[in-house]
């Protein structure tokens, strides 16, 4: 592991002079690979606490708490996962980073984007598995790779903890969801998770991280845990970069609009 840190110092130089580092989202120019200006950066959005212990949305500055509160629509329906570790909320600059991700091919920012959302686990007691959220192959073979899952294995690598790549199949493509509400979502999605018959052993029991890139209405996510749920799944811990929260922008976005003095 040495000789390769080391080559890739000394390729840096003729890397950087190929391949200019840029912001991979407003292409202002960088002083290395695999990083946002500053200005992106603090467009990023963390979610805030104090929050729903299950699924992060905001309870509002100055409230007062216990950590394991949950919020009115949670304790309505509860939901089938432990938890989300979301690194950002889904706001424009969040959704341009994805997409130059995702569909821009710029797969070196998994590294980036894995280490932002491993800070926001909670400590993992005992022994955790990770596994990403599938594509169907024919959707892997035209993007060429599971972005859920480049992030699942640097997560893993970095929680030090095993990865069950394959862990999940996904059994039907199913159209773009976007602009389908949630049910039409849920309907779309019914069935489309199984476990892969060579894992069922290894879920029996387990606690799972579920990795994804952008979490919206759940019903993707809510899939996967329906499917581990029923293969015996002890618990499963949602972590995605991206977290729809209107409510935290809706929070945020009167301080941001308060003219200059």
């Amino acid at each position: 592991m040495a000789i390769f840190r080391h080559l890739k110092e000394a390729l840096r130089p003729a890397v950087d002079l190929i391949y200019p580092p840029r912001c991979p989202i407003c292409g202002a120019a960088l002083a290395e690979q695999n990083g946002l200006c500053a200005d992106c950066w603090s467009e990023l959005v963390i979610p805030s606490k104090p929050g729903c212990s299950s699924c992060q949305r905001p309870y509002g500055a100055g409230v007062i708490v216990q950590e394991t509160a949950q919020c009115a629509p949670c304790l309505a329906h509860p939901p089938r996962h432990d938890g989300i570790a979301s690194a950002t909320v889904y706001n424009d600059t969040s959704r341009k980073l994805i997409l130059s991700f995702k569909h821009g091919k710029r797969i070196a920012l998994a590294n980036m984007l894995s280490k932002l959302m491993a800070a926001r686990l909670p400590e993992l007691e005992g022994e955790w598995l990770f596994i990403p959220v599938p594509l169907h192959r024919t959707r892997l073979w035209s993007r060429g790779f599971n972005q859920s899952a480049l992030l699942a294995r640097q997560i893993a690598k970095i929680a030090k903890c095993p990865l069950l790549v394959d862990g999940l199949i996904r059994t039907k493509r199913t159209k773009a969801l976007g602009g389908l509400g949630k049910k039409a979502r849920e309907r779309m999605l019914q069935g489309s998770m199984v476990i892969s018959r060579s894992r069922k052993s290894s879920i029996i029991g387990a606690n799972i991280v579920l990795v994804d890139d952008v979490f919206t209405s759940g019903a993707t996510s809510d899939a996967c845990v329906k499917a581990l749920r029923q293969g015996g799944a002890n618990k499963v811990l949602i972590c995605c970069f991206a977290r729809v929260l209107d409510e935290e922008l809706s929070v945020r976005r009167p301080e941001r609009e308060t003219p200059e003095v």
